[in-house]
C-alpha cells in the first residue's frame, strides 16, 4: 500500500485535494510496484492518477503538467515497498559479531538493490530475479554496488553460505551488458580469498571496465562476539603490507592501459603497513570514498587547502577531540597544526579503543558512547568536545548502544560538537569561537547554534 504521509505546499497533489492518509493505486492505468515505478511513470506530461481516499471512495484525476515537475507527494513507506532482507550467512559479517541485547533494527541485514541506487549500500545480487535486473537496467538505475568477495563461484558459495551465490556472480554480466555503472567490493579474508584469488577477482572484475569503474578492497572486521562463526585471522603488518603491494602491481597495469587505478586498498591496510597514504591522484576521484578508500588522504589535503587559507592569530580555545584509532594519526597531525598556527588553541586530541566491540575495530563509525564516557571521564575536555559525525545513526542523536547524544554530553559535563566529514569543518570547529553556545535547561545542557542564538535575540527584540 502506497499511503500519502504528506503533500508539499503548494504542489499539483495539494492543487488536487490529495491527502494524508490517501492510497495511491494506479498511475496511468499501470499499478506501482516501488519508488522507481512511481518515479518513472510521473516523468509523462499527461497522468490519469486512481486515488483512493480515507473513506474508500475511488477518485480518478487527470494531470497536465512539465515533464519534469513533481507531484508533491510524501510517502509513508520513502521506497514504497518493502526492504529486502539478506538471507545469505557470510563468514566474515559483521551483524552476526554483535553483541547480543541491543536493539532490533541494528541486527537487520539489507540487500536490496534500490538501497545501493539510493543510500550507496552494497548488494551480494544473491536475492535477485531476472525481472529485478531487468528493471535496475530499465531504469538505469547506476551506479550499483556489489559486494563481490570472490568471482570463484565454488569459493562464493563457500563464503557466503549460499549455494546459488556462485550463479549470482552472472547477474554482473547483465548489469555490463546494459551498461549499467558497477562498483565493486572484495572483503578479504586471510587464507580464504586473498592470494591467487584476489588477483583472479581482480582480473574478472577488470573485465567489465569501463562499466565496473571501480572496486575495493577491505579487511575483514573482527569483532569479540565470534564464538561458534568460522574461524577468521586478522591481518598483520606484514600482511598487510603484501596485499598494498599486489593490489599496486595492479594499478600500475591497469592504469598503463586505461588511465584508471580501477582497484583501490581501503585505508585500513596502509595503516596496518605503516605507509603512507597514496597521493590524491590514486585515488581516481575517491569513487569509493564511502567504503573508506582515501577518507584520510582526502581530509588531510581539505584540511591543509583550508588552513593555508586562514591567517593564525591569538585567539584562545580549549577543546577536545576523539576519535578512533584508525584516524587518529591523522587527525592528531592535524591538532598539532592547528595549534603551531594558533598557538593559544589548546586541543587535546583523544584516541578511543573499541572496548565495545573488541579492539580490532579500528573506525570511528562503529565508537559508541560507553567507550567515550569510559575513557573520557575525568579527563580534560576544554569547552567542547568534538566528534566525527559517523559516530551517530544518520539522522538521529543516537549511538549505537542507545545512548543518547544529550546523556553523552551530561555525563561527561562538556557539549559535544558533531563535525561534518570535510577537513575544512574539521578546521572551522575547532578555532571558532561562533560553533556552539551552551545553556543550563532544568539542569540539563541544551545547545543552540550560533547563528539560531542569534535568530532568537533578534525575534526576542521585536516583541519588545
Amino acid at each position: 500500500m502506497h499511503i500519502v504521509k504528506s503533500v508539499i505546499k503548494g504542489s499539483i497533489a495539494e492543487e488536487l485535494d490529495i491527502e494524508p492518509g490517501d492510497e495511491l493505486l494506479e498511475i496511468n492505468e499501470q499499478k506501482i510496484e516501488d519508488l522507481f515505478d512511481y518515479q518513472y511513470l510521473v516523468e509523462d506530461e499527461y497522468l490519469e492518477i486512481l486515488i483512493k481516499k480515507k473513506d474508500g471512495e475511488e477518485w480518478i484525476l487527470e494531470v497536465d503538467k512539465e515533464q519534469d515537475e513533481d507531484l508533491g507527494i510524501i510517502f509513508e513507506n520513502a521506497l514504497m515497498d518493502d526492504y529486502k532482507s539478506c538471507h545469505n550467512k557470510c563468514i566474515f559479517c559483521f551483524i552476526d559479531q554483535m553483541p547480543p541485547g541491543m536493539r532490533e533494527s541494528l541486527y537487520f541485514k539489507d540487500d536490496d538493490s534500490r538501497l545501493s541506487f539510493l543510500q550507496g549500500n552494497y548488494v551480494t545480487l544473491t536475492n535477485m530475479s531476472e525481472h529485478d535486473i531487468d528493471r535496475i537496467i530499465r531504469f538505469n538505475l547506476g551506479p550499483i554496488n556489489i559486494s563481490v568477495h570472490t568471482t570463484n563461484p565454488e569459493l562464493r558459495c563457500k563464503m557466503l553460505n549460499n549455494r546459488f551465490a556462485g550463479e549470482a556472480l552472472d547477474n554482473i554480466r547483465k548489469l555490463y551488458e546494459g551498461q549499467i555503472e558497477m562498483n565493486g567490493q572484495v572483503v578479504l579474508c586471510k587464507g580464504i580469498n586473498d592470494g591467487d584469488e584476489l588477483d583472479k577477482t581482480i582480473s574478472d572484475l577488470y573485465g567489465y571496465y569501463p562499466y565496473m569503474q571501480s572496486m575495493s578492497v577491505v579487511p575483514s572486521g573482527l569483532t569479540k562476539y565470534r564464538d561458534g562463526l568460522y574461524p577468521l585471522e586478522l591481518f598483520d603488518k606484514e600482511t598487510a603490507g603484501q596485499v598494498i603491494d599486489q593490489i599496486e602491481k595492479w594499478q600500475k597495469k591497469i592504469y598503463e592501459e586505461t588511465g584508471s587505478h580501477f582497484v583501490q586498498a581501503s585505508d585500513e591496510w596502509y595503516i596496518m603497513a605503516q605507509r603512507p597514504f597514496p597521493e590524491e591522484e590514486r585515488y581516481d576521484g575517491y569513487l569509493q570514498l564511502e567504503n573508506g578508500v582515501g577518507m584520510m588522504r582526502l581530509l588531510n589535503d581539505e584540511f591543509m587547502e583550508a588552513l593555508s587559507e586562514v591567517k593564525g592569530d591569538d585567539r584562545i580555545r580549549n577543546v577536545s577531540l576523539a576519535t578512533a584509532v584508525l584516524a587518529y594519526p591523522t587527525i592528531k597531525s592535524i591538532c598539532d597544526k592547528i595549534m603551531e598556527k594558533f598557538p593559544n588553541i589548546s586541543i587535546h586530541c583523544y584516541c578511543i579503543k573499541n572496548n565495545y566491540f573488541g579492539e580490532s575495530i579500528t573506525v570511528s563509525g562503529l565508537i559508541t558512547a560507553t567507550d567515550l564516557i569510559d575513557q573520557l571521564k575525568g579527563r580534560e575536555l576544554g569547552e567542547m568536545l568534538l566528534l566525527p559525525n559517523n559516530i551517530l545513526r544518520s539522522g538521529e542523536d543516537i549511538f549505537l548502544d542507545d545512548i543518547t547524544l544529550k546523556e553523552l554530553e551530561n555525563a561527561l559535563q562538556v557539549s559535544v560538537n558533531i563535525v561534518k566529514s570535510s577537513g575544512k569543518d574539521l578546521l572551522e570547529a575547532v578555532i571558532s569561537n561562533d560553533a556552539v553556545n551552551k545553556i543550563r535547561d532544568n539542569g540539563n545542557f541544551v545547545y543552540i547554534k550560533a547563528y539560531e542564538q542569534e535568530q532568537m535575540e533578534r525575534n526576542k527584540k521585536r516583541n519588545e
